[in-house]
């Protein structure tokens, strides 16, 4: 009987642990089932340039899967019960069909259903404010500023690494635009002192406004209000302060943190249930210095293959991967010409070295069509062998969380 593996997600880290499994383990002894909502594989680290018209490269999932034994099931994921072992699922419909619910089995579950934008409860942001964090919102986001007139005032709400990224590709791509972003602290306050001094050049060059230190408590459909009281005009609001959770992991008995991600183990298994793993946005590993990882692609496509490996070595009676994931550099685009790559320590604090310039946007450009590569080839061209499932793993008690 075929041991049941349903991966809940196909971004950058389910479908790399997709395929990664259907690459270690024969197909004859593991049904792997990969559920998403859209048919075509989404490059989340390019919603800034999808919002201002630029056309990204079609990934179908089909086709990314074709030939791997990887079944690739469009619906959407309406509930998770741990306890019974099942997944209910809405299939998405073709043309003119009706919608249907169906219940998955598994054995194993590989939780990868990410995050969307957060609105951080401030009043304003779900009726006015636009949002990146997907391809819905930002094909929306689109929509909207091939609208607006010159010298439209636009407002990136958050100084992060999308907010930063998000203000430069707009101000480039249109600088006819008023473009201006509001950071909580300063400026790239993350950065080195070399970084900083970049991005504070490359603001300068495309005429962004800064507002430091102005934590927007309020969005209107023509200005945004920050805590001193201040009105900053704002025909569009792009919202970028970070990412929530999918809510689904919260509504069930898998032991979550505060903000409704699962606690896993080193191998990315949960602590309360032993046949789920949880990989990217979706769970809480911890990395060099017991320092939670962040969101981010650079955590969860190594999260995704940690996973992938620990399910085919308890599977095939194989040895336990014991990789340290930490963080080697923050690359950040700034516009199509200029980049900057801040080299940072393991636990992710920036050091002295940074690389700018047009060197580094094509550094980044680089990075993003490798993981991109990187999720159609899990291991990375490397030659694996698939081995027999010889044995299930142990359901009887939760594994002790130990760091990542």
């Amino acid at each position: 009987m075929q041991h049941r593996i349903v991966v809940l997600g196909a971004g950058y880290t389910g479908a790399a642990a997709a395929g990664r499994l259907a690459r270690r383990l024969r197909p004859e002894d593991a049904a792997i089932t990969l559920v998403n909502a859209e048919p075509d594989f989404v490059e989340r680290v390019r919603m800034h340039q999808l919002a201002v018209g630029q056309n990204l490269k079609s990934r179908p999932l089909s086709e990314m899967f074709a030939g791997t034994g990887v079944e690739v099931k469009l619906a959407k994921v309406t509930g998770v019960d741990v306890d019974r072992r099942t997944v209910t699922v809405t299939v998405v419909a073709a043309s003119g069909a009706e919608e249907r619910e169906e219940e998955l089995s598994y054995d194993t579950l590989v939780y990868a259903l990410g995050s969307g934008w957060n609105s951080q409860g401030v009043p304003g942001t779900n009726e006015y404010a636009y949002e990146i964090a997907g391809r819905a919102g930002a094909l929306r986001l689109r929509e909207r500023l091939a609208r607006l007139d010159a010298g439209a005032p636009v407002v990136v709400v958050g100084g992060g690494l999308t907010g930063v990224e998000a203000a430069t590709e707009i101000a480039e791509a249109r600088p006819d635009l008023d473009v201006a972003l509001a950071a909580r602290g300063d400026l790239g306050d993350w950065l080195s002192t070399k970084g900083r001094r970049h991005l504070r050049q490359v603001f300068g060059r495309l005429g962004i406004t800064v507002h430091e230190h102005a934590a927007v408590t309020g969005v209107a459909a023509d200005h945004v209000t920050v805590a001193d009281g201040t009105s900053v005009p704002a025909a569009v609001t792009v919202w970028t302060t970070g990412f929530a959770v999918h809510p689904i992991a919260r509504a069930t008995t898998l032991d979550v943190t505060a903000t409704g991600q699962i606690v896993v183990d080193g191998t990315m298994r949960s602590v309360s249930h032993p046949d789920v793993y949880a990989i990217g946005d979706a769970g809480m590993a911890m990395g060099p210095g017991d320092k939670p990882l962040r969101m981010s692609c650079a955590s969860g496509t190594p999260m995704a293959w940690q996973a992938a490996d620990a399910i085919a070595a308890r599977l095939t009676g194989g040895k336990l991967p014991n990789v340290t994931l930490r963080y080697f550099n923050q690359c950040i685009s700034l516009g199509r010409r200029e980049g900057l790559i801040q080299y940072v320590t393991a636990d992710d604090r920036a050091v002295r070295a940074a690389l700018t310039g047009r060197l580094a946007a094509v550094y980044k450009e680089v990075i993003c069509k490798g993981a991109a590569w990187a999720v159609a080839n899990p291991t990375l061209g490397i030659p694996t062998r698939r081995r027999r499932v010889v044995r299930e793993p142990d359901r009887a008690a939760a594994t002790v969380r130990t760091p990542a």
